[in-house]
Formats: structure tokens, sequence, C-alpha cells
């Protein structure tokens, strides 16, 4: 990492140096001189453009190529702000007020150069980095016109788009190496199963950068393809069919599960009401609320009748829209009350023949996550206790195989941190190695 941003700063700098050169060379010289440095504004902007995509041939993705690019575009253009306001300064003092006509042209050099670096470089990283977000790119146009600020944001932009690109070569670089392992190639597939008010769409994948790390690493997935919101009866019922369709499919006698959210109860519905048992080899449950949640008990409790039939409606018909058939918000909500879950958790048991492992993750604050559960930390808290946002600690525990996860600091593991929902490199939880780890886990048990 510090090689490569050591070369990405050699080739800025001296872009840099040539732009302020040619700014402002016109108060300083004439004729053959000026038309020199020409020349070589000319080569080292040729450079700024060449040199990266001949260094990105060592980063295997066109996309990173692209942000590589923007980075140093961006370096160079610091470089030359700086270098040129300086000189500026000294031209300022040194040619007025007698040669106010080559300062001037000397000003509108620089401030056309500037703009063309700075914008080939903002464009790029804009159109091409995943870790921008959509509040760092707002962000950064909205302070685009405050002096000083914008340059903080600048440099946050740079440095962004700068972790990004190394931390995804070196992803490359790794799932390259062990290519041949297959550390992923379990005995049977992988079945993910997505939890409530969510579907699994084709282009939009609920599980974000997950399967396709999985795949990557020899893995074979496939997907509970269940509807969005209805009863964990209904929703078992609806896996418990998938499972035998995906056992046909795929030639293997069973599946390995991995569920997310609700879908944890809903594959525990399946495999003890639905005589899909003996085609189960393992389920992991990710954030599943077994004990259910006190907020959830709550708030069907106190919001009047008409307000949450008026909500459900309007999520049903939305649903309906969106492919499921017989969408039902409010008996997905209230299947996560407290005292139907602690009612399914004594009900629903899984023969000892399944593996069974459970994982949960925390928050550390509501700064943490990310809109809406920023939101509901607090009141999840206070009903609940320690939580991801969502589900509290105590319930995510099914099993004995039980991993709990959080990160030191403010940010913690969010609810949606957990199936890469963002697409966020967080800094200390891999989400994408840490599920490579799930899956080769039980390659290594035989399954």
């Amino acid at each position: 990492m510090k090689k490569a941003k050591l070369f990405d700063n050699i080739v800025s700098i001296p872009i840099g140096m040539l732009t302020a050169a040619l700014a402002c060379a016109r108060g300083f010289t004439e004729g053959g001189v000026y038309l020199l440095l020409l020349w070589l504004f000319i080569i080292g902007g040729l450079a700024v453009n060449i040199l990266p995509i001949i260094f990105g041939l060592k980063i295997p993705s066109l996309r990173l190529k692209v942000c590589h690019h923007g980075v140093i575009c961006l370096k160079s253009f610091v470089w030359a702000l700086v270098l040129s306001a300086a000189a500026h300064i000294y031209l300022a003092i040194t040619l007025l007020p007698d040669r106010w006509a080559d300062l001037l042209w000397s000003v509108l050099v620089c401030g056309a150069t500037l703009f063309i670096i700075f914008w080939n470089g903002m464009i790029s990283v804009y159109a091409a980095s995943v870790q921008l977000g959509i509040r760092k790119r707002v962000i950064g146009l909205m302070l685009g016109l405050l002096p000083v600020v914008n340059l903080i944001m600048l440099r946050r932009i740079i440095s962004t788009v700068s972790e990004e690109i190394y931390f995804e070569k070196g992803k490359i670089e790794l799932n390259e190496k062990r290519k041949a392992d297959k550390i992923c190639c379990t005995r049977y597939p992988i079945l993910f199963v997505h939890g409530v008010f969510f579907r699994d769409f084709e282009h939009l994948n609920y599980w974000g950068r997950i399967p396709e790390e999985i795949i990557k690493n020899g893995g074979k997935i496939y997907y509970g393809n269940h509807q969005s919101a209805a009863s964990v009866q209904e929703s078992g019922e609806e896996l418990a069919a998938r499972i035998r369709g995906v056992v046909a499919e795929s030639g293997c006698p069973k599946v390995n599960i991995i569920a997310h959210s609700k879908g944890g109860l809903d594959c525990r519905y399946a495999i003890a009401k639905c005589g899909v048992s003996d085609m189960v080899a393992s389920l992991t449950t990710i954030n599943t609320p077994h004990r259910g949640c006190f907020f959830a008990e709550y708030l069907l409790t106190r919001l009047p009748h008409k307000i949450q039939q008026r909500v459900a409606a309007g999520y049903n018909a939305a649903a309906a829209k969106l492919g499921d058939q017989k969408p039902d918000f409010l008996a997905a909500v209230s299947d996560l009350r407290a005292d139907i879950c602690e009612a399914y958790d004594k009900e629903l048991t899984v023969p000892d023949s399944i593996y069974i492992r459970s994982v949960g993750s925390l928050l550390r604050s509501a700064v943490g996550g990310r809109f809406p559960l920023n939101f509901t930390y607090h009141m999840v808290k206070h009903f609940d206790g320690p939580n991801d946002g969502l589900v509290s600690e105590n319930s995510f525990k099914f099993g004995e195989d039980y991993t709990l996860l959080t990160l030191a600091g403010l940010r913690g593991i969010s609810h949606g941190d957990m199936i890469d929902l963002n697409r966020e490199n967080i800094k200390g939880f891999d989400v994408r190695e840490f599920y490579v780890g799930l899956v080769g886990g039980l390659r290594e048990k035989g399954l």
C-alpha cells in the first residue's frame, strides 16, 4: 500500500510542477523557452493519463484503473494548485502594475489547466468508485465552492478512493492466489435465505458482494426466492419447496443454509415442520431474532390499528408489484414479537444430524449505523439492550457454535453490514472474507 501510494505521488508531483511552470512561465520567459515549457506540459499531460494505465496493468479491474487515473489527476491538481498559487503571489509582487497583461494571461492559463485536471479526476472517481457512496458525493458537490473546506473534502475523497483501489486490488490478488484451492467448494451447495422486507433480485443482490466472493473461491450458491413479507409458517413452507427444488436441480441430496434475520426463523420452521430436515446439512443463522424483539411488540401494541392497516396496505400493494404473490406485512411483523419467537424457539427444534451455527453483531453507537438503523438503534436499546440496530444481543444465539462480532470505537457492525447491504469496506471487518471463512469451515467439516 505504501509503495503504491508513493508511486501515485511520484507521478503526480512532476505533473503539478509542470502545470504550475506553464501557467506562470509567461511572466518570466518569452519565445522559445515558453514553447519548450508548453511541450513539457503536453508531455506531462499525456503522462498523467498514460502512466496510470501502464501501472494499472497490475490492477486487474477496469473500474479500479479508472479510479486510479482519477486519484492521479486529483493529486496532480493539488500539487499544481499549491505551486501555482505560490508562484502567482510572487508574480503579483514583481509584475504589477506594469505587466498586468502577463499576470492576467498566467491566471487564465492556470485556471483553465487546473479546471481540466480537476474535473478529469473528479468525473473518474465519481463514476467508478463504490466506497465514496452517495453521501460523500453529495457533500463533495455541496462544499465545492467553499474555500479551504473544499480542499479538506477533496483530501477525504482522494484518501477514500486510494484505500478502495489497493484494498480491492489485494482482494483480487488473494483470490487469484488461492483459486486452485477452492476453499468454498463445499460438498453440498449453499442456499442463501434473505430476511424480511427484501427479495432476491437478479441485479440488486441482497447479500451484496458476498456471493460473488464465494463463487470466486469455488462455491456453488442458490437463493431462497421466497416472498419479502409473510408469516414464519408461510415463508417456511415456501422455503421447504425451494429446498426440494435445489436438491433436484443440483443433484445433491442436501443443502447448506445461510439465513439472515427473519430468514433464520423461516428456515427453522421449514426444517422442523415441513419434512425437509433430511435435505439440510447445516443451518447458519446471521443476526436472527430467535427470541424476538420487544421493540416490535411495543409498536404493535401501541400503534393505532388504523395506522397499522394503512401501512400494511401500502407495503402489500408495493410488494405485490415487485413479485410477491401474497404479501402480508402485519403477519411478518407480528411473528417477530418476543412472545411469538420465544414459543417458536422452543417448538422449532433442529435434528442433531444438522450442524447448527449462529452469528450476531453489535453496533457501538447510533452513528455506526446507516439510516434507518441509526434511528432505530436507541429505541431497540431501550427495549432490548445492546443490538445491531434492529435485533438485540439476547436474540442472536442458536445452538452451541455461536459467534458475536463487533468493532472497537464508535462504529460496530450493524444488521445491514452483516449482509454487505451498503457494499462498504469497513475497517477491521472484511465481511466478504468472513463469509469465505464460514463456508470454508463447512468444507472442512465435510459439508
